[in-house]
């Protein structure tokens, strides 16, 4: 391979919108792969791009990242991901995708009534909760459906 058909890690950040320290983080965690120039600095060969690609999109989805990692392992000799590829692998995702979608729309309608633990409409909260039964499951929105009771990427 050409060395000018390698790129830089700023290349690769400023092209892929990830930052730095992502690119890092994914070729210790094995997603990508770089080669070294003699003064040790990392180039990536432009097809990265197409894999960063394929990991945004199913992290965009909800897709754990070991989920993605196994995905991409599947692929022989770790290539880059096709258009095929990213339809079998998404069709496996598909049922998050639809779990998420009937979360969201069940926390929509009953938004205005009640979050799920009855913190915010304790007069309410009496008719479907006698007793704070639902305490007994544990702290946070019990009520909510598994899908969002989940910790957010990024947050607390």
């Amino acid at each position: 391979m050409d060395a000018r058909d390698l790129l830089t890690i700023g290349d690769v950040a400023h092209r892929s919108g990830f930052a730095p320290s992502a690119l890092r983080f994914y070729e210790r965690e094995g997603l990508l792969r770089t080669t070294r120039t003699s003064g040790g600095q990392r180039r990536y060969e432009r097809s990265v791009l197409r894999r960063l690609a394929f990991i945004r999109a199913a992290r965009a989805i909800g897709v754990p990242l070991d989920e993605v990692r196994e995905g991409l392992d599947r692929l022989p000799g770790g290539r880059t991901p096709t258009k095929a590829d990213w339809t079998r692998l998404s069709r496996a995702w598909r049922g998050r995708l639809d779990e998420q979608i009937d979360a969201l729309a069940a926390l929509r309608d009953g938004l205005d009534s009640c979050i799920g633990c009855g913190c915010l409409s304790l007069a309410r909260c009496r008719l479907y909760n006698p007793g704070d039964r639902v305490a007994e499951g544990g702290s946070g929105a019990r009520l909510l459906p598994p899908m969002l009771r989940r910790t957010p990427v990024g947050g607390a």
